[in-house]
């Protein structure tokens, strides 16, 4: 159902509120830049510190500025389950083409509790639904036998699997066969998880550079796997500056020096340091997004 290179897009800011302009602007680029799909709320879209108006109305602007043109993937878990399917209820309402659902965080419910609340919220919301297991984010790993008996449920049609373990990946593909869509979650794996049976890749970095990554995937497909090489090693150094501070501040970083958004964050996130704000513009001095004069 899903596959290529989807971004997990920043939410801009102005003054405290969403920028709509900037919002619908970074949309446009995208799109205009092959991109196959947008995940609006996710955690590169700072969900957790928007409220339940400013999240549902991310997700509305979201849907409208896209038109039907790529799939949106709508951001809408929680680590409570009665909350998951009021957001995904909305979501749905919206006119989302799925939900993103990442395990709940901080009470690391058990193999078992992580099964029931997907199949929860896939049973009160008929929506498809793509599973987001991230370890480093929530403290929790969905094991690849408990995605093996979600994937069981008709409208779980994928998972976004961000531990960067092959062989963890691996065994989701293998026992989930070939029909459930299996996306990278880290900047870093698209390309062995594609070699593997993977379907594409939720990504972080390709909010600045959307024609490389959706030109990694693209290539793949199309049998080009030295293409797929080239972009993969050209987007590592740029990856890796992804992730000098918590995603999305450098994301977002950068995004602003490139003249799309504000540099404006929500408390607790804050602005670079210096020294790794300075080593995130070199990179992308180097990789030809700014010029040398560019400063924050």
């Amino acid at each position: 159902m899903f596959s290529g290179s989807i971004t997990a897009i920043i939410t801009p800011f102005r003054n405290g509120k969403l920028d709509e302009k900037s919002f619908g602007d970074l949309i446009e680029f995208q799109l205009a830049n092959g991109t196959d799909g947008i995940v609006p709320c996710g955690t590169t879209g700072e969900s957790a510190t928007l409220s339940y108006e400013e999240h549902d109305r991310v997700i509305e602007f979201a849907i409208e500025a896209v038109n039907r043109r790529v799939p949106v993937i709508a951001g809408t878990g929680s680590n409570s389950t009665d909350e998951s399917i009021m957001l995904t209820k909305h979501a749905k309402k919206a006119g989302a083409d799925a939900a993103l659902l990442i395990s709940p965080y901080y009470n690391k419910p058990t193999q078992e509790g992580l099964y029931l609340h997907h199949r929860a919220v896939a049973e009160a919301v008929d929506i498809p639904q793509v599973l987001y297991n991230v370890p480093g984010r929530t403290s929790v790993n969905m094991l690849p036998s408990t995605v093996a008996r979600l994937a069981r449920i008709p409208n779980i049609v994928g998972i976004k699997e961000a531990t960067a373990n092959l062989q963890q990946i691996s065994e989701i593909i293998e026992m989930c066969g070939p029909d459930f869509d299996v996306l990278s979650g880290d900047d870093f794996t698209v390309l062995p998880t594609l070699a593997i049976g993977g379907k594409g890749v939720i990504s972080v970095v390709s909010n600045v550079a959307p024609a490389d990554m959706a030109g990694l995937c693209d290539a793949w497909f199309a049998g080009n796997i030295k293409e797929a090489q080239r972009l993969h090693f050209k987007l590592q150094p740029l990856s890796t500056a992804m992730f000098y501070e918590t995603n999305p501040i450098p994301v977002k970083t950068a995004v602003a020096l490139m003249g799309r958004c504000e540099l404006e964050f929500r408390l607790p996130l804050c602005p670079m340091g210096e020294v790794n704000a300075q080593k995130l513009k070199s990179v992308m001095q180097g990789y030809g997004l700014l010029q040398p004069t560019g400063v924050l």
